[in-house]
C-alpha cells in the first residue's frame, strides 16, 4: 500500500510489462487524449501489433507527470452513459516529461529515430497564433524566447528545435498530428511550424515543407473534467485509488486524413483504420459538421447557459427554452452554413447530439466549456456567420451568443455577481468593456479586438450584437430565447 492512501486502497498499477517501445510524443497529455486518442491507439497496437507506445510531454505543469508517474503511467478510463458506466484500463503511455523542468529531455525524446509521429492537444491558445488570420504571433513572449534559444518552451518551438535536429541528424521529419478544435488544423499548424523556421532558418522551412506532413484531424467525444470527488467515489466502489482518471460519454468519433511521412512506409502509423478511425483524403467538411454543429453549440450554451444560472450544458438542455434554442440554431443558421460530409444527414447528426447533450451522467459544465472564448469564437462561431452573412442570411442565434460571451467577459453575470473568467485575453477584454458606459460602446469596443474579429465582419454585426447584448442586460436569458424561438 502506498504512503498516504486510507488502509483500505492500494494505488492503481500496470497490470502488464511495458513490451510496446514509444512511436509517439504528445504534447499536452490532458484528459481529452487519454480519454480518445490514447484509446484508439492502444486498441489499435492491440489489433496489429506496433512499437506506438506514447511518451507525453507537459509543457508547463508538472501535476500529470505526478498523478500518472505512482501508477506506472497506468490510469482508468470511465465511460458515462445514460444507463450506467464501464471501466477499462489503459497503459499505453510509456512515460510523461515536463517541459519546463527538462527541455533537452523533450527535444532528445522528439528527436530519436524510432518516434514517427508527434501529436498535439494543447488548446488553440498553445499555438502562439493569430486566431483571426492564422498566423504565428512573432511577438508572442514565448515564440520571441524560441526564437533566440535552442532550448524552446512553446510547442511551436519544441516541434520546429526537434525536425531541425532530426534534420541535421540526416532523419526523416516525424509527422505532425494536431487534435484540437481548429478549422483544417493541419494546415493550420505547418502554416505556424513553416513560420517559426522560416524566421529560424530558411533552408530548414524548405525541408520541412518538402518531407514533412501535417494530416488535419477531426476529433469528438465529451470529456468532462474530473472532479476529485469523482476520483473518491470511483476508489470506493473498486478498492483502487486512481489519481489520473478520465471520464468520458460512450460516443467517439476520429476522422484523420491518410497523409503521413512517406520515408516511413507502412510504418508511418498505427493501424488506425481497424479500430473505427475514419481514414480519408480531406477532413474538412467533417470539420466543418464538428466544429460548427457540436462546438458551436456548446459555446452558445455554455455562455447562454451560464448567464442562465446553469451549471451543465445537460442542465441547460433540459430547459425545454433551451432545448428549443439549440434545435433552431442548428436548422435555421448552422446546418445551412455547410456541405455535409458524404452520406451523413445533418439532422440525424443533430438528434445524436442532443441526445448527447441531455446525458445526465455527464456533468460537462458551462464554466469549463466557456474557458478561452477568444481563441475559440473564430473557429466555432464567427465563420458560421461570415458564410451567412455572404448569402444573405442573419444569424440572430449567434448574434445573441456572441453577446452573452461579450457580456460574460465583462466579468459580471446578470445578478451582478462576478465571473471567475479564464481567457488569454481575460485582462484585455474586461479592460475594454469595462471603459464603455453603454451597451453599444461596450459592444464596439470588444469587437475592435483584432485577435478575434475580422473588422469588415465586425462591422457587418455590430448593430445586431448591440441590439442582443440590450435584450439580454434588459430581459434575461429565457426571455430572449424565446422571441427567438
Amino acid at each position: 500500500m502506498e504512503a498516504g492512501l486510507p488502509a483500505n486502497l492500494t494505488r492503481l498499477g500496470r497490470k502488464n510489462s511495458k513490451t510496446t517501445k514509444p512511436g509517439i510524443v504528445h504534447l499536452g497529455l490532458g484528459a481529452f487524449f487519454r480519454a480518445h486518442g490514447a484509446v484508439y491507439i492502444e486498441e489499435a497496437v492491440n489489433a496489429s501489433g506496433g512499437d506506438w507506445g506514447i511518451i507525453g510531454v507537459s509543457l508547463q505543469s508538472p501535476r500529470m507527470r505526478d498523478q500518472l508517474a505512482p501508477q506506472d503511467f497506468a490510469y482508468t478510463a470511465q465511460e458515462l452513459g445514460p444507463s450506467g458506466e464501464t471501466l477499462r484500463q489503459i497503459e499505453i503511455v510509456q512515460d510523461l516529461l515536463v517541459a519546463r523542468e527538462d527541455p533537452e529531455a523533450v527535444l532528445a525524446a522528439m528527436a530519436d529515430p524510432e518516434i514517427r509521429i508527434v501529436s498535439l492537444t494543447i488548446t488553440e491558445k498553445g499555438y502562439c497564433h493569430d486566431p483571426a488570420t492564422g498566423a504565428l504571433n512573432v511577438s508572442h513572449p514565448d515564440i520571441k524566447h524560441d526564437l533566440e534559444s535552442e532550448l524552446p518552451v512553446s510547442a511551436p518551438g519544441f516541434l520546429v528545435r526537434a525536425l531541425q535536429r532530426r534534420k541535421a541528424a540526416g532523419l526523416p521529419p516525424f509527422t505532425v498530428l494536431t487534435c484540437d478544435n481548429l478549422p483544417e488544423n493541419g494546415k493550420l499548424v505547418s502554416r505556424i511550424v513553416l513560420d517559426f523556421a522560416q524566421e529560424l532558418d530558411p533552408d530548414l522551412a524548405r525541408w520541412i515543407e518538402e518531407e514533412g506532413r501535417f494530416p488535419s484531424t477531426m476529433i469528438d467525444r465529451i470529456v468532462p473534467a474530473t472532479k476529485q470527488e469523482d476520483i473518491d467515489a470511483l476508489a470506493e466502489k473498486t478498492g483502487v485509488y486512481d489519481a489520473a482518471l478520465v471520464q468520458h460519454e460512450p460516443f467517439r468519433q476520429w476522422v484523420v486524413e491518410d497523409d503521413f511521412v512517406p520515408a516511413y512506409g507502412t510504418g508511418a502509423r498505427p493501424d488506425l483504420g481497424a479500430v473505427g478511425v475514419e481514414l480519408v483524403e480531406d477532413v474538412t467538411p467533417y470539420e466543418h459538421m464538428k466544429l460548427r454543429m457540436l462546438n458551436g453549440t456548446h459555446s452558445s450554451l455554455a455562455y447562454l447557459g451560464y448567464l442562465a444560472g446553469y451549471e451543465t450544458i445537460a442542465d441547460t438542455v433540459a430547459d425545454t427554452m433551451f432545448a428549443a434554442f439549440v434545435k433552431a440554431l442548428w436548422r435555421r443558421e448552422i446546418m445551412p452554413s455547410f456541405e455535409a460530409p458524404p452520406g451523413v444527414d445533418l439532422s440525424a447528426y443533430a438528434d445524436a447530439l442532443f441526445g448527447r447533450y441531455s446525458n445526465p451522467a455527464i456533468r460537462h459544465r458551462t464554466w469549463q466549456i466557456a474557458m478561452d472564448g477568444s481563441q475559440k469564437l473564430p473557429q466555432r462561431i464567427l465563420g458560421t456567420v461570415r458564410d451567412n452573412l455572404a448569402v444573405g442570411r442573419h444569424c440572430q442565434g449567434l448574434g445573441t451568443a456572441i453577446a452573452a460571451w461579450m457580456i460574460y467577459v465583462g466579468g459580471t453575470d446578470l445578478t451582478g455577481a462576478p465571473i471567475d473568467v479564464r481567457d488569454p485575453l481575460a485582462d484585455q477584454l474586461k479592460a475594454l468593456s469595462d471603459g464603455g458606459e453603454t451597451p453599444g460602446e461596450k459592444v464596439a469596443a470588444l469587437l475592435s479586438v483584432k485577435q478575434i474579429f475580422d473588422q469588415d465582419l465586425a462591422a457587418e454585426i455590430r448593430l445586431e450584437i448591440e441590439a442582443a447584448y440590450m435584450l439580454l442586460m434588459a430581459d434575461g436569458v429565457r426571455t430572449v430565447l424565446e422571441d427567438l424561438s
